[in-house]
């Protein structure tokens, strides 16, 4: 029968928790899901927080009301009569069993998806549409440029040509989300980190940021005499 698809707004939860630093595990129980549907979203995404989804129109059925017409065809009734249970026209419930019955007759969850991925519209980024800026930036990944070498570089390259212009969010979005079309995957290889997908910009731990700096005294805690700095390196010592 397949999985229940889960909710828009339970996926943007675990997103915007990864977004502020928190760690995979509790993310997904932030967000009320397995680690291991976690690890899927991200590797699906590539690691980036995708768009925030838009009400479902009250035209569209719900995945409730599909859960109801299957359990209605498995009890033998009629179209008309599921129709009139869920305040549908007969024609709109037809429809939909005939457009989303698998070998296996009608089934809510694989329904839904193929509902949800119908409606689906491909976003084609500025990489996609512009040849030129598009083989611009292939160029300069090859020789292991980093986007945001590439981005700050066009602005001296190309001072006049507006149509030369993409952030470094861009080109990594167009690396690591492959159903957006632009780069090719296979170009990650040449990023320095050699990462398949997208990192968290923050890390929270232990109710702050990590410090490179083992042991670091902050600015604050230096002894009174450091003020004078008379003795060079000594207000250093703990």
């Amino acid at each position: 029968m397949g999985r229940k698809p889960k909710p828009p707004e339970q996926r943007m939860a675990f997103f915007t928790a990864r977004a502020s630093g928190t760690s995979l595990r509790k993310s997904a129980v932030l967000a009320g899901i397995s680690r291991s549907t976690a690890c899927l979203w991200l590797k699906q995404s590539g690691g980036v927080r995708p768009r925030a989804t838009k009400p479902r129109s009250a035209l569209r059925l719900s995945l409730d009301e599909r859960e109801s017409i299957s359990r209605g065809l498995a009890a033998q009734r009629s179209l008309t009569a599921i129709a009139a249970e869920l305040g549908r026209s007969v024609s709109t419930v037809s429809r939909e069993v005939l457009r989303n019955s698998g070998s296996s007759g009608y089934r809510a969850a694989p329904a839904e998806r193929l509902a949800v991925a119908r409606t689906r519209r491909p976003r084609l980024g500025k990489l996609a549409l512009d040849d030129r800026l598009r083989e611009h930036v292939e160029s300069k990944l090859n020789v292991c440029w980093s986007p945001q070498q590439i981005s700050k570089r066009m602005l001296s390259e190309f001072p006049d040509d507006e149509r030369m212009r993409v952030s470094y969010e861009t080109i990594y979005t167009s690396l690591y989300v492959q159903a957006q079309p632009g780069l090719n995957a296979e170009l990650t290889a040449k990023l320095r980190t050699k990462r398949l997908r997208r990192h968290s910009q923050r890390c929270v731990s232990c109710g702050g940021m990590k410090s490179r700096i083992p042991d670091l005294v902050p600015l604050n805690d230096r002894p009174a005499e450091a003020d004078d700095r008379q003795t060079p390196g000594h207000w250093g010592v703990t």
